[in-house]
């Protein structure tokens, strides 16, 4: 019933995790797509060639997200090479740990200027074309930290609860030129972003145990909601922040 034939979507952090199962799977409904990544050069062929062999086209951008001249020349190159963007996912982000009293500025500053500035210069950089189509989706990614807080990642929590009120406010912002704006809010999922803490085995356990659905998810699950919420079947929705964390936080 999801067909995004014709769309072409722009997935931030589509290297790996939940932007490269998002990307896949995008290209499995039928849309073309375009992923940013920073470093990982591998993995982002990897992704490419998992898009073009289901007969989808994927763009590939390397480009550090914190920087809003970078941000805005992808765009541009991205409408020059397709025309136009349907969807937005902004994806990409850091986990990293912060300790109140520590003193470290240039954590806090990094994780700012990835996890949350980059949603901004995306979005902002992309809303003018997505008028000018008379259309538009944008996905965003913030997670259960944005909700109950996270001790010893604070900064990273902070950004979260600012991409759900962002989500909240450009939803009813953009709504008069048909742009939906939507939120998926993760718990825990089995990425690399949580490879060194998963490493432990006794810790996994004590994760899995805390989810009501006594299962961490594969990044796959995550992708699906971020799908339906780009797909038509979503067209009344806009503004919604979507916890899909096996009911372990629930709002």
């Amino acid at each position: 019933m999801i067909d995004l034939t014709g769309k072409t979507a722009l997935i931030t952090g589509g290297s790996r995790g939940i932007g490269r199962a998002t990307a896949i799977l995008f290209a499995r409904a039928g849309a073309d797509v375009a992923i940013t990544y920073q470093s990982r050069d591998k993995a982002a062929l990897e992704v490419k060639e998992a898009v073009e062999s289901l007969g989808r086209q994927c763009l590939v951008f390397k480009l550090d997200i914190s920087e809003a001249s970078g941000v805005r020349r992808t765009v541009e190159e991205l409408i020059a090479a397709r025309g136009r963007i349907d969807v937005l996912v902004n994806n990409a982000g850091i986990w990293t740990y912060l300790e109140l009293g520590s003193g470290n500025a240039r954590v806090w500053k990094e994780t700012v200027e990835v996890d949350l500035d980059s949603v901004y210069y995306f979005t902002d950089a992309i809303v003018p074309h997505m008028k000018k189509q008379g259309q538009g989706c944008v996905i965003n990614v913030s997670s259960t930290a944005g909700i109950r807080g996270e001790a010893f990642h604070s900064h990273y929590a902070a950004t979260k609860g600012a991409i759900n009120a962002l989500t909240k406010s450009w939803a009813v912002e953009l709504a008069p030129f048909q742009i939906r704006v939507n939120c998926v809010a993760p718990g825990w999922v089995d990425t690399d972003m949580c490879a060194g803490v998963f490493s432990d085995p006794q810790f996994r356990e004590s994760v899995r145990q805390s989810i009501p659905l006594r299962r961490i998810p594969p990044p796959e699950d995550i992708a699906g909601p971020i799908l339906f919420l780009a797909s038509d079947l979503a067209r009344h929705i806009t503004g919604a922040i979507i916890n899909v964390n096996g009911g372990s936080v629930l709002s």
